[in-house]
């Protein structure tokens, strides 16, 4: 199932009305949304889009409603757009989760849904899937038409083998071009990539985290007791535990702490910080926590 397949047409349209929101960090550039007032005065046609309510009429294509009874605007390039950078953790401790809650599933439908927010502003969007100190790099998305695209390339993505260095893979993206930058990633590896989110903070990207986690690991439930092996999926140790509610306790105390540390290791970079649980729906997850956190506005 594709991720365009998940978003029904009302979502799309809520979707459309939204934006990436982006601060200049760069020398010489003002803070701000990215949207300069001159936008649509170009004379270089880019892509059509439905018309939504408080929408400006003088852009509406009367040609195209003659055709097809509907309501587009022509939309028109502005040089000030941007490239938003999304980094997809493909490693194979996102490869967890029951149905829609599954770890990488979800992190899929919310890089998509980025993706089509920034394409319906017209600006171009560059994905990449972080594995190991890998990182695989998409064609450049540009207009709105090109979200099939976007959403076939995210759907081909499956998750990767081997131990994940977010630093190393964060580091060799830092000098991309500067743009937004939006890591979704369950952040499981040694020191949580921050070394890596610095280097992209140093090389001029305004850095936003999703921090994905699944509801089991979360919270393992009243249901888990006695001796167990636990295998890590992706370097293949083991431990051995006995799980009584001592230990549950203790371990989601310390799955609170280590979230309130990435918490605040962003907050001291200026780095956007929203953890989540996959069993949020998504809707709810962008509309909501998103906009709070200003990563989409």
């Amino acid at each position: 199932m594709t991720p365009a397949n998940d978003f029904d047409e009302a979502f799309l349209r809520r979707l459309e009305r939204l934006s990436i929101a982006v601060r200049r960090n760069r020398a010489g550039q003002a803070v701000g949304h990215r949207r300069s007032p001159a936008r649509g005065s170009s004379v270089e046609f880019a892509d059509f889009r439905s018309y939504n309510v408080g929408d400006d009429l003088r852009r509406v294509d009367w040609n195209a409603y003659a055709r097809l009874e509907r309501l587009f605007l022509r939309l028109y390039h502005d040089d000030q757009n941007a490239t938003l950078h999304l980094l997809l953790d493909v490693s194979a401790s996102m490869d967890w989760g029951e149905g829609d809650a599954h770890k990488l599933r979800w992190a899929r439908r919310l890089v998509g849904a980025l993706g089509y927010v920034a394409l319906s502003e017209l600006d171009r969007v560059a994905v990449a899937t972080v594995a190991g100190s890998v990182v695989q790099r998409s064609t450049v998305f540009s207009g709105v038409r090109a979200a099939r695209r976007l959403f076939a390339f995210l759907n081909a993505q499956e998750t990767a083998t081997g131990v994940t260095d977010l630093d190393a893979a964060l580091a060799s993206y830092g000098n991309r071009a500067p743009g937004p930058a939006i890591l979704v990633s369950d952040l499981l590896c040694e020191g949580f990539g921050q070394t890596g989110m610095r280097a992209l903070r140093a090389g001029g990207h305004e850095v936003a985290v999703v921090h994905t986690l699944a509801p089991d690991e979360l919270d393992p439930g009243e249901d888990l007791r006695g001796d167990l092996r636990l295998v890590d999926r992706e370097s293949g140790k083991h431990r051995e535990v006995t799980l009584d509610e001592a230990l549950l306790a203790r371990y989601r105390a310390g799955v609170a702490a280590w979230r309130e540390e990435i918490g605040r290791a962003c907050l001291d970079r200026a780095i956007a910080y929203v953890p989540v649980s996959t069993a949020e729906p998504l809707e709810a997850f962008v509309l909501g926590a998103l906009r709070r956190e200003r990563v989409v506005a």
